[in-house]
């Protein structure tokens, strides 16, 4: 009879620590009720990683969500809808014929796509938030959106029209539908929405978008994003198109990461409601941040890189002063008005997790 191996060792299902090193007796208070939302889109190979530091933003903050991400190994396409202007988005859509748009999306396994269930602020009040991801809580973004002829794409004054050779190949029709093709992604603008077809390691550039009427609506009005990917098929080899995500990017909302375009949030001038955060190693962030070329419509912001991270020795950085993701988001609510007794515990919480860390090492 042979004798059975060792027990796997317990686990909190909260942090996902190690039972011995549990992370949800540190914190000081309940969630905090940040004004300013923050979701998280986190590269798929990082959630596991021991040191990630999102499991405390997920615990800390109450108005985050957390978005799994994966690189893009064969092509994705993103669907951007701007949201009708003045949409309250705390009100709840009354039910309709579904679209392929707005429809609830079905992972392969034939299943609705598991959403989390944190509250997100979208933008609207404090008071009232909604899911990024459940489609049922999406308003209605369907309905073309209508513009006045003389901000069409064909009217565009000479100052104004797109200087289309840095960009690639591109085309327009009667009706001001623009299609743009560079090298592994393709855009296409209609009166409605703007469709992306991005194939693998891909890095194009879109801030073209910013200056058309359908660009003007998605940051003026906020937008839902939703991204197909494909993946293949083992052992059949066969591709298989599955939903990554839907969500709701409201008004106000603003990317911390470092580009070349990125502003300090030092020297904001407008009132930033929302955050968008990605998630992953250095070189993993980039290739999130290239794949998902919807967020070169955001306005980009940028930490001042001052003291080096909490993490030290025991987890590499790119270089110093650059910070985890829960250090930066700290960093930004602060800068960005939305300070709060209670963050400073957030910090206290990561790094007794990295002390664990040093005494195991």
């Amino acid at each position: 009879m042979g004798s059975e191996g060792p027990s796997r060792r317990p686990f909190c299902l909260h942090c996902d620590k190690p039972a011995r090193t549990c992370l949800c007796s540190r914190f000081q208070s309940p969630p905090l009720d940040n004004l300013i939302g923050v979701t998280i889109l986190q590269h798929s190979l990082e959630k596991k990683h021991p040191l990630n530091s999102t499991r405390v933003a997920k615990l800390g903050l109450r108005n985050l969500d957390v978005v799994p991400v994966t690189d893009v190994n064969f092509h994705a396409q993103l669907f951007v809808r701007p949201l009708e202007r003045g949409l309250d988005c705390r009100e709840e859509p009354e039910a309709e014929e579904s679209s392929d748009f707005s429809a609830a999306p079905m992972s392969d396994l034939g299943q609705e796509v598991a959403y989390h269930d944190n509250n997100v602020n979208c933008g609207c009040s404090a008071a009232h938030s909604s899911n990024l991801h459940n489609p049922s809580k999406i308003p209605d973004a369907h309905p073309p959106l209508t513009f006045h002829k003389q901000n069409s794409f064909s009217s565009l004054s000479g100052s104004e029209r797109l200087d289309f050779d840095r960009h690639g190949d591109y085309s327009i029709d009667a009706d001001d539908v623009v299609t743009i093709t560079s090298a592994q992604c393709t855009v296409t603008c209609s009166g409605s929405d703007i469709k992306m077809i991005v194939e693998r390691s891909a890095k194009p550039k879109i801030d073209w978008i910013l200056e058309t009427p359908i660009g003007r609506a998605a940051i003026s009005n906020g937008f839902v994003v939703k991204k197909m990917q494909r993946k293949e098929l083992q052992p059949t080899k066969e591709f298989q198109d599955f939903i990554e995500f839907e969500i709701l990017v409201p008004p106000g909302t603003a990317l911390l990461f470092p580009s070349d375009k990125a502003i300090s949030t030092k020297a904001v001038e407008f009132e930033v409601k929302h955050l968008v955060v990605l998630d992953g190693t250095w070189a993993k962030a980039k290739r999130i941040y290239h794949e998902n070329p919807w967020l070169q419509l955001l306005p980009h912001l940028k930490l001042d890189l001052g003291e080096d991270s909490l993490y030290g020795e025991v987890r590499h950085q790119p270089k110093a002063g650059c910070l985890s993701t829960i250090e930066s988001i700290v960093c930004a609510l602060k800068e960005l008005g939305g300070d709060m007794e209670g963050l400073d515990n957030l910090l206290d919480v990561f790094g007794s997790m990295i002390g664990d860390q040093r005494e195991r090492s």
